[in-house]
C-alpha cells in the first residue's frame, strides 16, 4: 500500500461518523446555551420585579434605610445586609483557616490510604441538609456554648455562624486540597533538596504556588456562606437587627435576620402584597449583585495569580 493511501486513510472519516460528530456537537452547544438562557431569564425576571419595588420604594431608602419592618412598609436592607455579613464573617474565620489546614494535610502529610479515608469523610459534610445544620445549632450548639457563661439568646448570631462555617469547611479544604495537589512534585524536590523541612516546602512553596486555587475556594466557599438560608433562618430568628458598634459583642448573643432569612419569611407571610412582597425580589437582586462581584473578583485575582507548568 502506498503512503499517500495510508495516509488518507488515517485522516479520512466515513460519513456516518462526521454526522455523529455533528450530532454531538450541536447536542453539547444546545445544553450549554440552554444554561446560559435560563441564567438570563432569571436575572432578567428578578430585575423585572425588583424594579417594580424600586417604583413604589425609593432605592435611596432601601439601600440607606436602618429599619426593615414588613408590617410598618420599613424597607431598609442595611440591617438584613450587616445580619449577613456577620455570619460571613464569622463563618469565613472559621472555615478558611481550618479549611486550608486540612488541605495541607490531606496533599502533603496524608498517606494514600488516609487521603482515600479521610478526604471522603470530610466531604460529607457537603451532604448533610442545611436544616439538619440548624437544628443542631439551635438544640445542641447554644446550650453547649452557655455553659462557658456566653448569655446566648435562644435564637443568636453565633451558633449559626459555627454552623455555617463548618458546612462550608469542606468546599475550601477539597478545593484547596486540588489546587495544592495540581503542584508539580518537582517544586518540591527542589526545594527538599536545599534542605527545607516538609512544613516549609508546605508554607513556602505549595501554598504560594497554589494560592490562586486557594483564593477562589476562598471566594466561592464565601458566596455559599452568603446565600446560606436555612440554617440562619431556623437559628437565628426573624427580627432585623443594624449591627451595634458600641457593643459588638452583643451582635452575638442576640438574634438577627440575614437577607436569605427575610426572603424566606416574606414568601411565607400570607397577607403580605403589593411592596411588601416586591421586596423579596429587590433583596434577591441585591444578593446576587455582591455574589456576582466576589465571583468576578475571584476570577481577577486567580487569573493575576496563576501559575502555569509545562
Amino acid at each position: 500500500m502506498s503512503t499517500d493511501t495510508t495516509a488518507d486513510a488515517i485522516t479520512s472519516r466515513p460519513a456516518g461518523r462526521e454526522a455523529r460528530e455533528r450530532l454531538y456537537r450541536y447536542l453539547l452547544f444546545t445544553c450549554a446555551a440552554t444554561s446560559i438562557f435560563i441564567t438570563v431569564g432569571i436575572v432578567f425576571l428578578l430585575a423585572k420585579d425588583a424594579i417594580d419595588f424600586f417604583t413604589m420604594v425609593s432605592p435611596v431608602e432601601f439601600f440607606t434605610g436602618t429599619t426593615w419592618l414588613l408590617p410598618r412598609n420599613e424597607f431598609g436592607v442595611l440591617p438584613l445586609l450587616t445580619g449577613t455579613l456577620l455570619v460571613t464573617i464569622i463563618a469565613a474565620a472559621i472555615a478558611l483557616p481550618i479549611g486550608v489546614a486540612a488541605a495541607v494535610y490531606l496533599s502533603e502529610y496524608a498517606s494514600e490510604r488516609a487521603r482515600s479515608i479521610l478526604k471522603p469523610a470530610l466531604e460529607i459534610l457537603a451532604g448533610i441538609p442545611t436544616v439538619v445544620y440548624g437544628i443542631f445549632a439551635l438544640v445542641y450548639v447554644t446550650p453547649f456554648l452557655r455553659i462557658f457563661g456566653l448569655p446566648l439568646n435562644t435564637f443568636n448570631v453565633l451558633s449559626a455562624s459555627l454552623m455555617v462555617g463548618i458546612m462550608i469547611i469542606p468546599m475550601v479544604s477539597s478545593l484547596s486540597e486540588d489546587a495544592m495537589s495540581a503542584v508539580p512534585d518537582s517544586l518540591r524536590e527542589a526545594a527538599y533538596g536545599i534542605g527545607a523541612t516538609k512544613y516549609e516546602v508546605s508554607t513556602g512553596v505549595v501554598i504560594p504556588a497554589a494560592v490562586s486555587g486557594i483564593f477562589s475556594s476562598f471566594i466561592l466557599a464565601l458566596s455559599r456562606a452568603i446565600g446560606e438560608t436555612m440554617i440562619v433562618a431556623v437559628a437565628m430568628g426573624s427580627r432585623s437587627r443594624l449591627f451595634d458598634f458600641a457593643n459588638p459583642l452583643q451582635n452575638l448573643w442576640q438574634g438577627n435576620q440575614p437577607m436569605t432569612a427575610a426572603m424566606i419569611q416574606i414568601n411565607s407571610a400570607d397577607n403580605v402584597s403589593g411592596p411588601g412582597f416586591k421586596s423579596m425580589f429587590a433583596i434577591g437582586l441585591t444578593l446576587f449583585v455582591i455574589t456576582f462581584l466576589m465571583n468576578l473578583a475571584s476570577n481577577r485575582i486567580a487569573a493575576r495569580y496563576r501559575e502555569e507548568y509545562n
